[in-house]
């Protein structure tokens, strides 16, 4: 892969400079620790509990062993690493929190992991203008307990302690996009050190520019492959005067999808709308406590706005439920009642996953046209019974995406079991206009369908962008794009 991202390169002058270093990737990343044991101090670790800590994400259990580990504390820090990094040809892996699902933090051989975890700041509230600037490892969990007291807040949620850093570069989404919008219409600027070291800055504090391109956008899902964020500059919402949650069962897996395709057509502001289907929702139960409810197919709702607002929501939402077949509203309007349903909601993969101990689960998600959705998930329910595995689907309904979790045996042959059910999950999603991953990214564990998706040409002009801004390929080399040739013009 990375003859093929030299482009314009003279391959020659770049073999002859290669042979001036240590020939093991190893022995580079080792040289380079200790150049950098110099340059930031105890910032860095090489003992075997912690790599291996940095050596997989979540879900998609794909592990290798970085040399080292770098705890950045500041934007100098990523330059300098980048810096030596770029300079020895030793590819660096960004760390937020650990918690993606497709393999994006999983070092190559020969490789540093970079955490930014300890950049923790929140270096600005404009209150007034409704936005902040924050350092890459602060959690949004963090974040909303810092603006608690502002009556501002960051809406995106993705559920788990992910880092906005590692948010912005997997162009997280989560429960509430479909009132707030995902990550990328929530930043207005960016501060991103390049593969060579150079800092730059990216947008702004205004709510939008006709100048140059648009290049936070461009970093925003790049999945550190461009680039590392190390400061974002973020849009805040005012907290809404009333929040009320309520829970609605169906006895079809098609009702409950009709009725969420039917709130976003009508126009209804809704604040929240998730789909846990009769399997999911069992294990919730069992996992969260929620012996109030039924094994059948449910909808989460929130309501967020003015009281007479929230009022109006509510009132055609029952009516489009009761129409299709949707059994009584249960409500939870008090704060402890709400953070119940929604960390229950946040836990269905530890839910699943708590049914089958010594069993591998496998996380996946899709996206199409919400016009789309029921056609995509009564078919994914078809191909579930069709393999004959355990598999439960939840999502993100409101705007179209939605996961499947599979589980399967330990083995090689219940791997390709359940790759097999997911590619068939990814194949019918392509066939009605959506795309393989609404919001977990690509990683490793979707590389395989973008080309189907998005076509040789574009694939060929994304790495044209990667050899220009990463010319020695060391930012996260080997994800986000399949090998193949570069556009040249």
């Amino acid at each position: 892969m990375l003859y093929a991202l030299i482009g314009s390169q003279d391959l020659k002058a770049f073999m002859t400079d290669q042979a001036s270093l240590p020939l093991h990737p190893a022995a580079r990343a080792q040289h380079v620790l200790s150049l950098l044991a110099a340059e930031i101090g105890n910032k860095i670790s090489t003992n075997p509990s912690v790599c291996e800590a940095h050596s997989h994400g979540e879900a998609l259990e794909i592990a290798n062993m970085p040399v080292g580990v770098v705890f950045a504390e500041s934007t100098q820090d990523v330059s300098t690493t980048l810096t030596l990094c770029h300079s020895h040809r030793v590819p660096v892996v960004a760390f937020g929190a650990g918690t993606s699902v497709e393999g994006h933090v999983t070092p190559p051989d020969g490789a540093i992991s970079l955490d930014l975890s300890r950049m923790t700041e929140v270096l600005e509230v404009n209150a007034s203008d409704l936005d902040c600037r924050v350092q890459a490892g602060v959690t949004r969990q963090a974040l909303n307990a810092f603006l608690r007291d502002t009556g501002l807040f960051f809406p995106v949620d993705p559920g788990g302690e992910a880092t906005l850093g590692g948010m912005c570069a997997t162009r997280a989404s989560g429960t509430a996009a479909v009132r707030y919008g995902t990550i990328k219409e929530n930043v207005l600027g960016l501060t991103v050190v390049m593969a060579n070291g150079e800092i730059i800055q990216t947008g702004g504090r205004v709510r939008k520019s006709s100048t140059g391109y648009d290049l936070t956008a461009l970093f925003i899902g790049s999945e550190g492959t461009l680039g590392i964020i190390t400061e974002i500059q973020l849009r805040l919402h005012g907290q809404p005067e009333q929040l009320s949650a309520a829970v609605c069962q169906f006895e079809t897996l098609d009702d409950a999808v009709n009725t969420a395709v039917e709130i976003i057509q009508m126009g209804i502001p809704i604040a929240r709308v998730e789909l846990l289907d009769d399997v999911q929702m069992q294990a919730c139960i069992r996992y969260s406590s929620l012996e109030e409810y039924r094994p059948l197919t449910t909808l989460f709702f929130e309501f967020a706005g003015s009281p007479e607002a929230v009022k109006e929501q509510i009132s055609v939402t029952e009516s489009l439920a009761r129409d299709n077949n949707g059994l009584a509203f249960t409500w939870a309007d008090t704060a402890d009642e709400r953070a119940r349903l929604w960390k229950a909601r946040h836990n269905a993969y530890w839910a699943v996953k708590a049914q089958h101990p010594g069993q591998r689960l496998i996380s996946t998600d899709c996206i199409v046209p919400i016009s789309q959705l029921t056609t995509l998930i009564s078919g994914v329910k078809e191909d579930i019974l069709a393999s004959g595995l355990y598999a439960a689907i939840l999502g993100h309904v409101g705007d179209g995406n939605f996961h499947t979790l599979i589980v399967t045996e330990e083995t090689e042959a219940g791997r390709q079991q359940a790759l097999a059910l997911d590619r068939k999950i990814v194949a019918r999603a392509l066939s009605l206009g959506g795309s393989s991953s609404g919001e977990h990214g690509v990683g490793l564990g979707k590389l395989e369908f973008l080309a189907a998706e998005h076509g040789e040409g574009a694939l060929s002009v994304m790495r044209a962008l990667k050899a220009t801004l990463d010319p020695r390929n060391i930012l996260n080399p080997g994800k986000l794009l399949p090998i193949g040739p570069v556009f040249k013009g």
